[in-house]
């Protein structure tokens, strides 16, 4: 009897202990970016360091960048701890990347009032084939669950619109690349094609009948109470999940994510790259006044970084660096401001094409464009004329600004004597005898001693 007492409390702990897994909740809003990814990846190594068993993405997105999507993609398949994707609030959207994430999670979930779909690639700047006019964005589900297996699995053959052939590559890449997703989890292999080929969406309710997603929840607690008791297959085997009445842990994005995200916003880059450019201009321009040159290095350093994770085009930075050097060269060549015109028109349209996406959130906005060309323009005309200036003016303080002063002699000197030079007195030497008042000119100064010239000569 105590044995058969004993082995029924290791039970009870045993089961205890599986109930007692975390769960981990990941919140994504906005577009996919390089922070979002840094932050999805660190969660999910995290998650499979403390044991996890199951990682909840909370998303909310309206697309992102390709690459940062796809190393989340890759992260979320190699995980050996199963991760559920919950397109939530209430509202919320999983547009172009977050279609892609939904079909590559163990389970996608999605809460009521949500969509997802739009998923034609538009991550290096094309637009992407687009439903045709005439053509419904959808097609109304059948009686009894939507379309039948045969017809899910069958890949529509939708006639693309006529594009170039780098947009049909584009297209039929991510094309394979949704198609694998939905082979590999099981989901509906012809709606994911049209989502990409057609750029349809569709509504929670709509997206459960044709099977694009597992299941509909209301908040976090009824998706880990629907979840319960399931079998998931993950890189490392099969995980049973006990979800039922356990509290998330939430993950809040650390000081690294926060950086990321505010660097990494293509504004701030721009803002930072210009901050550097003007610093260093300031500094050589100026020599030794220090301040601009240490805050135009730094600046200059984060902005590179943060455009080296961007969809960046050269010709347009290339197009900002040109104008920004026109403009400098009209402060030193007058040129009627011909230079000066062609900067500024180069500098506006290298800022125009500087970010090479139409992802949403990824542009510059005309606002910042303009208001950034006119103070580079007043920059570079007031602010470094001025500098440049101020340099070329004689020296006003010191034993420099003698040299080339005027002095009147205030005895007869044979070699060595006595001067007047600006109100005082200096010891003098000169080439030949002079008489009191002749008026001489300052050549060098060498100590306390004044060489002088007459100033005839």
């Amino acid at each position: 009897m105590p044995r058969r007492l004993l082995l029924c409390l290791l039970l009870l702990c045993a089961l205890s202990t599986a109930q007692a897994r975390p769960v981990i909740h990941l919140t994504v809003q906005g577009a996919i970016g390089p922070a979002s990814a840094d932050y999805l990846i660190r969660g999910l190594k995290r998650a499979a360091d403390e044991g996890a068993q199951l990682v909840v993405v909370a998303l909310d997105t309206p697309g992102g960048l390709d690459t940062s999507m796809r190393a989340i993609i890759q992260a979320i398949l190699a995980s050996p701890v199963p991760v559920a994707t919950f397109v939530y609030p209430q509202g919320a959207r999983a547009a172009s990347a977050g279609t892609y994430i939904l079909y590559a999670s163990h389970i996608a979930a999605m809460a009521p009032a949500t969509n997802l779909g739009a998923a034609t690639p538009v991550a290096i700047g094309i637009g992407g084939p687009q439903p045709e006019a005439d053509k419904p964005a959808d097609t109304p589900a059948k009686e009894g669950g939507g379309k039948d297996k045969a017809a899910r699995d069958k890949p529509d053959k939708a006639p693309m619109p006529s594009a170039d052939a780098m947009t049909r590559k584009q297209v039929h890449d991510a094309t394979a690349y949704i198609r694998s997703l939905a082979e590999l989890r099981g989901r509906n292999v012809a709606w994911a094609e049209r989502a990409v080929r057609e750029a349809v969406s569709l509504s929670a309710e709509q997206a459960l009948k044709e099977k694009v997603i597992d299941l509909i929840a209301e908040d976090l607690a009824d998706l880990l109470a629907k979840l319960d008791g399931r079998v998931l297959r993950t890189a490392q085997g099969e995980v049973k999940l006990a979800t039922k009445g356990v509290s998330p842990t939430t993950l809040e994005p650390d000081w690294r994510s926060r950086l990321l995200a505010v660097i990494g916003d293509p504004s701030i880059a721009y803002i930072l790259m210009l901050i550097g450019i003007y610093g260093l201009i300031y500094e050589f321009a100026n020599p030794g006044f220090g301040v601009p040159g240490v805050i135009g290095a730094i600046s200059l350093l984060l902005a590179m970084f943060a455009l080296n994770m961007l969809p960046v085009d050269y010709a347009g930075l290339a197009l900002i660096l040109i104008g920004i050097a026109f403009m400098v060269a009209e402060v030193f060549v007058p040129s009627f401001g011909i230079l000066g015109l062609g900067g500024l028109i180069a500098f506006i349209v290298g800022s125009v094409m500087l970010i090479d996406t139409d992802v949403p959130g990824y542009g510059l906005p005309w606002g910042l464009i303009l208001s950034l060309a006119a103070s580079t323009a007043l920059f570079m005309f007031f602010v470094v004329g001025m500098a440049l200036k101020a340099r070329r003016r004689p020296v006003v303080t010191g034993a420099e600004q003698l040299v080339g002063a005027e002095a009147t002699l205030l005895e007869d000197c044979q070699t060595e004597g006595w001067a007047r030079v600006h109100g005082e007195t200096w010891r003098i030497r000169c080439p030949r005898p002079l008489s009191r008042g002749s008026r001489v000119r300052v050549k060098r100064v060498e100590g306390l001693t004044l060489d002088v010239e007459p100033l005839e000569e």
